[in-house]
């Protein structure tokens, strides 16, 4: 069981966002120094039965590496151009610089699905999504190339939700589940209104402006739960975005009457969350 607690960034002076920044450009230099790994597609079986389409990166070398299953958000995987979404390259790029091999499940094409981010009434919950997460733990735990008990989840906001739905069922505390969760701005409403317990170590990180996901649910979530929080004071949704610009957009479930939400980068805030989750997948 996690240690629960709560942690909230400090107001940040021009200075320090000035060094958050620079620090920024320096990883990303660094980034763009590393040769590129070539993704494979696989496919595999969610628990659900649905099979699924899958993309693994994975460092140089026979391994075994220790693992990240990364779940993406209601956008879903793929840019419109056809792309991979810009967060989820950036930090695959990241965790396999660090020496970990990352499998992106599709939770949305193999089922027709291009986007929820704008549906109230939607083909695909988080909890349904779960099924898929252990899939990926599943097709983890049988390659020779992962470490074993080595396995940790990643999701950003859809992903993130279902991040907490793995983390607060039985299976995810055994042999084929996960070390550790991190839940990027979920949202956490529906499951503080259940007894709703992490069966392994969790974070939440969020930004406390979140106008789509409020912060103040996910904090009691973590409380009531046995979870730990940690708040980003100023950030606004998709904070840890690479390269977004600070902007509005509709999307369902908006906190806000004209139902817009704020969406984007802050550069202090994905700067310490980077710290953070890699603190996190190292730690013993």
């Amino acid at each position: 069981m996690s240690s629960s607690g709560t942690q909230v960034e400090p107001c940040r002076d021009g200075a320090t966002i000035l060094i958050a920044r620079l620090a920024l450009a320096t990883i990303a230099m660094l980034a763009c120094a590393m040769p590129a790994r070539a993704m494979e597609q696989i496919t595999f079986p969610s628990r659900d039965g649905t099979a699924l389409t899958g993309w693994v990166v994975k460092p140089a070398g026979p391994g075994p590496f220790p693992a990240v299953v990364a779940l993406h958000g209601c956008s879903g995987l793929w840019r419109a151009s056809g792309g991979l979404s810009a967060r989820e390259s950036d930090w695959s790029a990241r965790l396999v610089a660090a020496g970990f091999v990352v499998l992106l499940p599709d939770s949305f094409r193999p089922r027709g699905i291009v986007a929820l981010c704008n549906d109230r009434e939607r083909a695909l919950r988080p909890a349904d999504r779960a099924s898929d997460a252990f899939g990926a733990a599943d097709w983890f735990a049988s390659q020779p190339f992962t470490k074993p008990a080595g396995i940790h989840l990643i999701g950003w906001s859809n992903g993130g939700s279902t991040a907490l739905h793995v983390a607060g069922n039985r299976a995810a505390a055994g042999p084929r589940g996960f070390r550790a969760v991190i839940a990027f701005y979920p949202g956490c409403r529906v499951m503080l209104k259940r007894d709703w317990h992490t069966r392994v170590p969790t974070t939440i990180l969020q930004g406390l402006a979140d106008d789509w996901t409020p912060a103040a649910p996910c904090e009691a979530l973590a409380q009531q739960g046995g979870a730990r929080f940690v708040g980003f004071a100023g950030a606004y949704h998709d904070f840890d975005h690479p390269d977004l610009r600070l902007r509005e957009r509709n999307a369902a479930y908006s906190q806000r009457p004209d139902g817009k939400v704020t969406i984007g980068t802050d550069a202090a805030a994905r700067s310490r969350a980077i710290s953070e989750v890699m603190a996190i997948l190292r730690a013993p």
